[in-house]
């Protein structure tokens, strides 16, 4: 239960209660899920399997596991550096966006959404943005919290802490999402969000679509930087890693389609365009709290946990990143922690200052931000071309082999790896990801 917990932490975070309904939003609601949900069991379980195996059979973090594996004179070993700067990444943007969770806690805690209109409130929004010291200092102590957790150790820390966040979560987004339901005028964000409207594909773009819910698959489950990898190693033999990886792929959806019941009724008794992008929950859910009975009490809860929720992802990455520090150079955890401490402070500055004082800076043409440029070299290219390599190491003999793939993922009790497998896993699998990566970067 404590690996279970531990890695669905890691994959619930921002990717399921901020960024999945915005994509949603963007992409015609209802028909975006269809696809999203299509690509998490033919895409994203796959992989997440290949991720465990190859973690659980090495018993290192990504720096190290693929040199555990690979035969002499193989070169698999350089994904590890490539997954490390994948965790840096998304690191760059999580601990910049988890404080502004923090800061919207704090600011529900204090009743400063108490009386405000839905223009107000998305007023607060943009002022938050453009304050660097506010932004700052909520990363700061996001980046803080999550070394002194991990410094603790797996878990006595990182396990413990998660597995309580993880339960809270699950009761507070269910309670939201029955009152959102019923809100007036909720009905028909229901029917955007939960009925397919082809029509809608066809205004955005179906090959637009069809990449975005694949690439929110990948995401929202972390896969292909060695996140889930490290949880991997720490797992004994008893369960089977498909059985567990359809267990967190579960409870992932789930969070991302509660998430979902959330927002977009909210959005539509409240008058809200549910295509806002990043700051859709946040001009979006403070409206709904102060509609509610106890409202103040209700949304202090929900941000503390949405905290929790993307902190957990924190915890996950950060003891990633940590644990190649100690393999790699062979650094006390305390001296890993450290080390990290102060480069994971200084790596999430511009994204943190890229709304206020680096503002001119828009990397992906006008109006964008620091955090689109670090969002999309993490969703389009660096999670997909490391679910690639760690595709192509399971399944080819000038990798691992698919018979120890096999073998590693079949070990232990639950489902066990259909034979049927094979063949798509090898041949279908692999083109699919290569033409997420290509046409991403074709479009951008």
């Amino acid at each position: 239960m404590g690996f279970i917990l531990l890695s669905a932490g890691c994959a619930i975070g921002i990717g399921n209660v901020w960024r999945f309904p915005y994509v949603a939003g963007a992409y015609g609601g209802g028909a975006f899920v269809l696809f999203y949900l299509f690509f998490l069991v033919t895409m994203g379980i796959p992989v997440m399997t290949m991720e465990f195996a190859v973690g659980r059979a090495s018993r290192k973090s990504i720096i190290k596991s693929f040199k555990e594996l690979e035969r002499p004179g193989q070169k698999w070993h350089l994904n590890g550096w490539l997954g490390m700067a994948g965790n840096y990444l998304l690191m760059m943007f999580y601990t910049t966006v988890t404080g502004w969770m923090l800061y919207y806690f704090y600011q529900m805690l204090t009743g400063k959404f108490q009386g405000k209109d839905p223009q107000q409130v998305e007023s607060m929004f943009g002022e938050m943005l453009a304050s660097p010291g506010v932004l700052t200092a909520a990363m700061f102590i996001v980046v803080t919290a999550g070394i002194l957790v991990c410094s603790i150790g797996l878990q006595k820390g990182v396990e413990r802490i998660t597995k309580t966040m993880m339960s809270l979560l699950l009761a507070i987004i269910i309670i939201l999402a029955v009152h959102s339901c019923t809100l007036d005028g909720g009905i028909e964000g229901l029917k955007f969000y939960l009925l397919p409207d082809f029509q809608k594909i066809k205004e955005t773009g179906i090959w637009e679509t069809i990449i975005a819910a694949m690439n929110q698959a990948f995401f929202t489950l972390s896969l292909g930087i060695g996140s889930m990898g490290i949880f991997g190693s720490y797992i004994d033999k008893k369960r089977s890693l498909l059985g567990e990886s359809v267990n967190i792929a579960i409870l992932d959806t789930f969070v991302a389609l509660v998430s979902g019941l959330i927002i977009f009724p909210s959005c539509f008794a409240f008058g809200i365009s549910p295509n806002q992008g990043p700051r859709l929950i946040f001009i979006t859910l403070p409206n709904v709290f102060n509609e509610m009975l106890g409202g103040r009490i209700w949304g202090t809860l929900f941000f503390v946990f949405m905290s929790f929720a993307a902190f957990s992802t924190i915890l996950a990455v950060f003891e990633n990143i940590i644990s190649c520090g100690m393999d790699l150079f062979h650094w006390s955890r305390k001296q890993s922690c450290l080390f990290n401490f102060a480069a994971l402070f200084l790596l999430s500055l511009p994204c943190a200052l890229g709304y206020n004082l680096l503002s001119d800076f828009q990397p992906l043409g006008e109006g964008s931000t620091v955090l689109d440029l670090e969002d999309f070299l993490v969703s389009n290219i660096l999670l997909p071309v490391g679910s690639l390599c760690y595709l192509l190491f399971c399944v080819t003999r000038l990798g691992w082999g698919y018979k120890n793939y096999e073998a590693e993922v079949n070990t232990g009790q639950g489902l066990k790896l259909p034979k049927q497998i094979q063949g798509y896993v090898t041949y279908v699998l692999p083109v699919l990801l290569v033409f997420l990566i290509v046409k991403g970067l074709i479009d951008r």
